[in-house]
């Protein structure tokens, strides 16, 4: 934690322990000087102590959690505000204070009003809203006025000392001004617990579920506070379970205060698990699907932008209709577009889901995080299909080249070198019938020569391109290749047809390197070549019984051969355990290549 932050948590704790303290004094001292005829049941007096611990609890939440700081402060200046009738007692002979606190005593009423018009944003962003706290605000004013100007001992319960501050003894006008105070704040209470509740009853699920327990909370306050206003004005004492009911609605209030905004913040949440859903580019259609359900928004409409068309349209090609983007003015309509101003897209979502900007923030971002990595996982997919695309024509190429090199060495060089055999063969004939001993044993000596280059020509020119894998294809060349292997090697060769001629040529090769391999490393007696067509994959299996423990990084011809095997969209597999051979499987799909055998 930063010291900035830690700071100013120590500066609220400070501020909540304050206020507590205060709260606490005022409710026990008052309690303690209340004679015990006239004291309160302990159970009603713990209640009403436990309001105000409430709230400092609940400030100290939204403290963290809330969209501003405005939500906590109403709380703490709650519990300063929360005076039990009983301190009067305590406050009782000074006339200069008790007329202060009888004027503001009704002040933790316009407080709770207070938090729950500024529920959920924050603020006041409501004309009706600020109304209501403005004719709050002005009643509050006036009826301190005329408690400080008007009101005599009589007007608290106590023996009080006379109001320091009185100009005049009207009892009958500081009546009329208190209770119509207190009727106005019935009303204005009432007014805004049936405005909430006919907005929860008609409003979709994102707005029940932003809306929370808060109209309910405050219904029940405003009904309560409706009854005691009665029992006040006609000077009756109002009934102990009623009053109980009120306490439990005061203390509802700010908990349902905290218990929504978590409830929205577990809505931000959720679009994690949305990027999750999308982060590699889902479907339009699914991504819509996955939003409604993280917004709980059935209504929800995404409308993306088509560049071709220069318009929005939906997944299944509706363009959107300005016309009813908002038929019931009941939705909104939030663009989306990408930092350097391009347009994605317009989602069409619940109106009161405009109350939380971060959760939809929080979609926008997901929203192009979607598309961003969707694009770019195309065009990775583009690039990947391009090189493998290229590494094809390479290796074609190579095939092609080796070919055409073996092709001439046959040919071209080697039929030279045969035609000089036959002359040369010729010439040491004829020295022979003329009894040129040492010219006939020169000749014969260049024969030899001459026949040991034409043998490391022609292996060249196999292993450039075997002839016999050009003619007779994997059937013909692969016991070829096994019976020149030293190990001794059992071949099992599917001889249903050929296959493309890189593929051959590269399961050629592959087979040739693993056998040279056997040879070279395995310390094999024995060795197994299969090549088959599984499931329109070529699969060729080459297994010895030597030592194992194999690597693909042992050398540049694995890494080669598995260079080619990827390249015509091949797998390699090794297996060699220590002491137990080493067997390797290679597939190279076929895409339905296989050309059956001519009969």
């Amino acid at each position: 934690m930063s010291p900035g932050r830690n700071g100013r948590v120590l500066r609220r704790t400070a501020i909540i322990v304050a206020v507590v303290s205060f709260s606490l004094f005022m409710e026990v001292s008052g309690f303690l000087a209340t004679p015990t005829a006239d004291r309160e049941e302990v159970s009603y007096t713990t209640l009403h102590a436990i309001v105000p611990l409430v709230f400092a609890a609940c400030a100290a939440i939204s403290w963290r959690i809330g969209p501003t700081a405005l939500p906590s402060r109403l709380m703490i200046a709650f519990v300063v505000m929360w005076i039990p009738q009983s301190f009067y007692r305590v406050i009782e002979d000074a006339g200069w204070l008790w007329p202060l606190l009888r004027g503001v005593e009704l002040g933790w009423a316009v407080l709770a009003g207070l938090i729950v018009l500024v529920y959920p944003r924050g603020w006041l962003d409501d004309r009706f809203d600020r109304w209501v706290a403005g004719i709050a605000v002005v009643g509050t004013f006036v009826n301190l006025l005329a408690t400080i100007l008007l009101a005599g001992p009589d007007a608290v319960p106590c023996a009080c000392a006379p109001n320091v501050y009185q100009v005049a003894d009207l009892p009958v006008v500081y009546g009329i001004v208190d209770n119509l105070y207190r009727i106005i704040g019935v009303g204005l209470a009432l007014a805004v617990a049936i405005r909430l509740l006919v907005r929860w009853v008609r409003g979709s699920v994102p707005a029940r579920a932003v809306a929370f327990l808060m109209p309910l909370a405050i219904l029940v306050w405003a009904v309560t506070i409706a009854a005691q206003a009665v029992s006040y004005a006609m000077s009756t004492t109002t009934d102990l379970v009623l009053r109980t009911i009120s306490l439990l609605a005061i203390a509802s209030i700010p908990m349902s205060f905290d218990a929504g905004i978590a409830h929205a913040r577990n809505m931000r949440g959720r679009v994690a698990d949305l990027m999750r859903i999308t982060r590699e580019g889902a479907d339009r259609g699914l991504w819509a699907e996955s939003l409604a359900r993280t917004l709980r928004d059935a209504s929800v409409h995404v409308y993306w932008w088509d560049e071709e068309h220069a318009g929005y349209f939906d997944a299944d090609g509706a363009p959107i209709d300005a016309a009813e983007a908002d038929p019931r003015g009941t939705q909104s309509i939030l663009p989306v577009s990408s930092p350097q101003g391009v347009p994605i897209a317009l989602i069409r979502h619940d109106r009161v889901l405009t109350e939380n900007a971060r959760l939809l923030d929080g979609v926008s971002s997901a929203l192009r995080l979607s598309v961003d990595n969707g694009r770019l996982r195309s065009e990775v997919e583009r690039t990947l299909q391009q090189v493998r695309e290229s590494r094809q024509r390479i290796v074609e190429a190579g095939v092609d080249a080796r070919r055409r090199i073996e092709r001439d060495l046959h040919d071209g060089a080697q039929q030279q070198l045969v035609s000089l055999g036959m002359r040369l063969r010729l010439a040491a004939n004829r020295a022979s019938a003329l009894d040129d001993a040492e010219l006939s044993t020169d000749l014969e000596q260049s024969i030899a020569i001459l026949n040991q280059g034409l043998r490391e020509l022609r292996e060249l020119a196999h292993g450039i391109h075997p002839s016999l894998l050009s003619s007779g294809g994997l059937v013909l060349a692969v016991p070829e290749l096994a019976g020149r292997c030293p190990v001794p090697t059992e071949v099992d060769v599917q001889a249903e047809g050929r296959l493309p001629e890189i593929i051959e040529s590269t399961a050629y090769f592959a087979i040739a390197e693993f056998l040279a391999n056997v040879a070279k490393h395995s310390q094999a007696t024995r060795a197994w070549v299969r090549a088959h067509v599984v499931d329109d994959d070529l699969v060729l299996v080459v297994r010895d019984n030597g030592r194992g423990g194999a690597s693909l990084d042992a050398g540049t011809g694995m890494l080669g051969i598995t260079d080619r095997i990827d390249a015509v969209g091949g797998t390699l597999e090794l297996e060699s355990p220590s002491g137990r051979g080493t067997t390797v499987t290679v597939r190279i799909p076929l895409h339905g290549s296989l050309v059956e055998t001519p009969t």
